[in-house]
């Protein structure tokens, strides 16, 4: 069932099977409160559906995402996936603990168990340095212990946050991320947790599906502050990747922030641009959860109209309730186009190599 495409899965979540797992990798300081509760930082919203595909369990009975050899089978060479971009299981939570001690111990032993569990599988699983983004010093030196691994391939932070992303606030980050050549993401699920404060600027949705509907109004959040408070002028080669947020928002994003700057450019005259070039060039976003427009030619237009062609990349978000089959996501695209967002942006952001019956192929 190999796939003809390259395929690079931007955001395949891991977990530990047992709270047992990470105890060899934390001190035993916080062991106690580790086993008692966890991350400690939940979510208020119940939903009806769950948050696991139940056939992602492994035979052994562990939690869905939880095997690595079981990822390879069931997923990976059933899809035909190269590589698959680990985000972990809500380890981004830690970040929003009132406790930053405790949040930058598990920071620590998180990557430490998916370097020792994980990363030595196949060299087709890549990893994502868990951070806690409320203590930048912490999550700098976190940022240069990691970044040298070859199997880690990007910084990740939860996209609920106490200030938007461009604040200076984050700037030692994107420093040490820049400097290690590491690419920024963000990830969704901890709007509204922790010392995050509300999900939305009017409080909290009343249920899941609502507050599912309007995550990304935080990812417009994050981006329009990192154009305007000018960390891409700061720091001209970071990438910052958007991941499950969706894409449809982002156009009528670029063309708003577009407009606003050719009258208001005095109040951030460190821009030298238009907004919206700094997105195509630094943004990423991935495919997950795409919207689903009644005619799918709207769908080819939106992506026609934020440059997909470059900034666009496949995820799938396996093994969760709404996960996106590589097989049939992109249907209808023209294959140039489907080829770029299937892999070929994705290799070109984290330096892999593509697979010689690949070469040769006209991605554009």
């Amino acid at each position: 069932m190999r796939s003809a495409s390259f395929i690079v899965d931007a955001d395949v979540h891991n977990s530990i099977g047992k709270p047992e797992d990470l105890l060899a990798y934390l001190p035993k300081a916080w062991h106690q409160q580790w086993l008692e509760s966890g991350v400690g930082v939940h979510g208020q919203y119940y939903s009806p559906v769950g948050v696991m595909r139940q056939d992602a369990r492994p035979e052994n009975g562990g939690a869905a995402g939880s095997d690595p050899h079981f990822v390879l089978r069931h997923y990976m060479e059933s899809f035909g996936i190269d590589y698959a971009i680990l985000t972990g299981g809500g380890e981004q939570g830690l970040s929003l603990h009132a406790d930053p001690d405790y949040a930058n111990a598990l920071a620590s032993a998180f990557n430490d168990w998916l370097v020792d569990r994980w990363l030595g599988v196949s060299p087709k699983f890549k990893g994502s340095i868990q951070i806690n983004h409320s203590d930048p010093a912490e999550a700098v030196k976190e940022i240069d212990r990691m970044g040298a691994h070859p199997g880690m391939v990007q910084i990740v932070m939860g996209s609920g946050a106490r200030m938007p992303y461009g604040n200076r606030f984050y700037h030692p980050i994107y420093e040490a991320a820049e400097r290690n050549g590491l690419p920024v993401a963000i990830h969704p699920g901890t709007e509204g947790k922790g010392i995050a404060g509300a999900p939305t600027p009017s409080g909290y949705p009343t249920r899941y599906m609502e507050w599912h509907n309007i995550l990304p109004a935080n990812f417009m959040t994050h981006i329009n502050s990192l154009v305007c408070e000018g960390v891409f002028e700061k720091y001209p080669k970071l990438k910052f990747i958007a991941i499950e947020g969706g894409i449809g928002w982002l156009p009528h994003l670029m063309w708003r922030m577009d407009k606003n700057y050719r009258a208001l450019r005095d109040s951030a005259p460190w821009l030298k641009r238009l907004p919206s070039e700094y997105i195509v060039e630094h943004v990423r976003v991935t495919t997950q959860p795409i919207e689903e427009p009644q005619k799918p030619e709207h769908l080819l237009q939106i992506f026609q109209m934020m440059h997909a062609e470059r900034i666009a990349m496949f995820s799938s978000d396996y093994p969760h309730w709404d996960f996106d089959n590589p097989k049939v996501v992109l249907r209808g695209l023209p294959q140039g186009l489907k080829e770029r967002i299937l892999g070929y942006n994705a290799a070109e952001l984290y330096g892999f190599p593509i697979p010689s019956e690949h070469k040769g192929e006209d991605p554009v």
